[in-house]
């Protein structure tokens, strides 16, 4: 039998919650029956709705939490006055050592302010990053950051590179995932300072990454690599075009067949056709992004999500947990940090004039 995994759920968090949350929970343990739950949020509430699910009850407890934290508040209020709150208490059970991963539905902001103010950043990482997973045309493609860092420095997105390149290699099982830096062109001479000095970095140094060089858009769709490294703002701005793109498509899908008879028709003889391509596009298949870099699991679930997201997003949280995250992350770093100091002393000596010799 698996070792038995425990996660905290932010049971208050989401436009749903906190009778998805437990919906979600339940799904979720029926495919991972070695999970336990800690739920923080209001008890009274959250006591009859686990009472449903008698399985579920069996492997949880309720922590009460007298707080919430809204999707309007300030990630700087959430930090200062919502100490008490579920999504709070939940990340707490993490750092003491009571859960070994968090899921939030609520206030990404705020999410990624507490949990980088409990759990801080691992040794080597500057800042934290948003990384989640999407179709494509070969597969699924990760990509990150996507939105906790408007703006980043070379080193930044080197880091980024690390730690996606471990989160592809955990979630997939790929044993040597490709990474790709996106820009504007996939010539060298494209793209801001940070994003060619990132390049540069990770084209010189020896790591254990297949760094394939600078991607482009329309590279996110066609998967052309299984890793894409970008700052918060790109990022965010993208992920929300796919998905903005992938809603037009279905829209455009629904009003064609509906625009006449022999259309109608043409559905009904092409509906199971139809039923895999909306499969296959479904985001709740997607839901579960995880902040990378911190000294901790913990995941963000989509807002609006359902049931089936919230367990998808659990499985996420179950895998990068079992298999060692952030021991791995670590270990890359280690790696890179020998790499860059061998590169930094050898450009020393390069530069170096040689005893005797006059300028």
């Amino acid at each position: 039998m698996p070792e038995q995994v425990c996660i905290s759920l932010d049971a208050m968090g989401g436009d749903h919650a906190p009778e998805m949350v437990l919906a979600g929970a339940e799904i979720a343990l029926k495919r991972l029956p070695h999970l336990k739950f800690l739920m923080f949020g209001d008890e009274a509430r959250l006591k009859p709705l686990l009472a449903k699910y008698p399985t579920l009850e069996a492997v949880s407890e309720i922590r009460h939490a007298s707080q919430e934290v809204s999707m309007e508040d300030k990630p700087s209020v959430a930090l200062r006055q919502r100490r008490d709150s579920s999504m709070r208490l939940a990340i707490n059970a993490v750092k003491e050592g009571d859960a070994q991963g968090v899921i939030s539905a609520g206030n990404t902001g705020a999410l990624m302010a507490m949990a980088k103010f409990v759990l801080k950043t691992v040794r080597g990482i500057d800042r934290p990053a948003i990384a989640t997973y999407m179709p494509t045309q070969r597969g699924e493609t990760v990509m990150l950051d996507l939105g906790a860092n408007i703006e980043c420095d070379e080193h930044n997105l080197v880091q980024f590179a690390l730690m996606g390149e471990v989160f592809t290699r955990i979630l997939f099982g790929l044993e040597k995932p490709s990474v790709g830096l996106l820009n504007v062109g996939i010539e060298e001479l494209k793209g801001n300072e940070s994003v060619k000095k990132a390049a540069a970095i990770l084209r010189e140094i020896d790591l254990p990454i297949r760094f394939e060089g600078f991607v482009e858009g329309d590279d996110l769709a066609k998967g052309t690599v299984d890793v894409i490294v970008t700052d918060g703002f790109t990022g965010n701005v993208a992920l929300k075009t796919a998905e903005g793109t992938a809603r037009l498509l279905v829209h455009f899908l629904r009003e064609t067949f509906k625009s006449s008879f022999f259309a109608k028709i043409g559905y009904l003889l092409a509906r199971r056709s139809l039923q895999r391509f909306r499969d296959r596009m479904d985001p709740r298949r997607y839901n579960g992004a995880m902040l990378l870099g911190l000294n901790g699991i913990a995941v963000k679930s989509h807002g609006g999500t359902d049931a089936l997201g919230f367990s998808n997003a659990i499985g996420v949280c179950h895998d990068l947990i079992v298999n060692n995250l952030n021991d791995s992350i670590k270990h890359e770093l280690s790696v890179f940090e020998e790499a860059m100091s061998g590169l930094e002393d050898a450009e020393q000596e390069d530069v170096a004039v040689p005893v005797g010799q006059t300028n």
